[in-house]
């Protein structure tokens, strides 16, 4: 298969990604433990620390959507835990994507269009073209397992188990320790589950046969 697990790990973002989702966490846990666990210093540290990540991504090319996308969720996470009071509520838009990401890749595999093809699909330029192919269908249904189960589950209950139970220092090293250490790893199976998926004479994700 002409595909690695590098090839979709740069595809689906990389450590980019990871990068994004884990700044602003840390800086609202780092200024919350300095301000003797003041909301509101944990707060504005991650909105900061959020815009100055979009910033630098706008100037070195990143989609505006993408850029400004993190930001949203940053400062949405800020206002309900200032509302709320409590700390570890910082954490609950993140659970609740993860909640909302597992049931969406799920259903997407159900009816037959599985979330890996639609987003590496339209990486490579290739709309739709994929579900032409009964192999590559069938193995973007396969590989698409492996991100509702070992990343968006693994997530969900982690993050619910240390949300429920008040951990804010573990929710925070949790962020990290669940974000390119995991999406490594899922990257990799599911690019061994698609290897093994496909035909040995299929020319690869590239290529599909329609």
């Amino acid at each position: 298969m002409a595909a690695s697990s590098d090839t979709l790990a740069d595809l689906l973002g990389g450590r980019r990604g990871a990068v994004d989702a884990t700044v602003p966490p840390l800086a609202f846990l780092v200024g919350w433990l300095v301000s003797e666990r003041e909301i509101g210093w944990g707060a504005a540290a991650a909105v900061v620390a959020a815009a100055l990540v979009s910033g630098y991504r706008l100037a070195t090319g990143a989609r505006v959507t993408a850029a400004l996308g993190g930001l949203a969720a940053v400062i949405a996470a800020a206002l309900i835990v200032i509302y709320t009071g409590r700390a570890e509520d910082f954490f609950l838009v993140r659970l609740l994507v993860n909640i909302a990401s597992g049931l969406a890749w799920a259903l997407s595999i159900l009816i037959r269009w599985p979330l890996l093809g639609v987003v590496v699909g339209a990486l490579l330029g290739q709309k739709t073209r994929w579900r032409g192919d009964p192999d590559l269908l069938r193995a973007y249904g396969r590989a698409s397992w492996v991100w509702v189960f070992g990343q968006y589950t693994v997530r969900t209950l982690v993050f619910g188990a240390l949300w429920l139970s008040g951990n804010v220092v573990a929710l925070g090293v949790a962020q990290v320790a669940l974000s390119w250490p995991l999406v490594a790893l899922v990257v990799a199976a599911s690019a061994v589950v698609l290897r093994r998926s496909l035909p040995a004479d299929h020319p690869g994700l590239r290529h599909p046969r329609v």
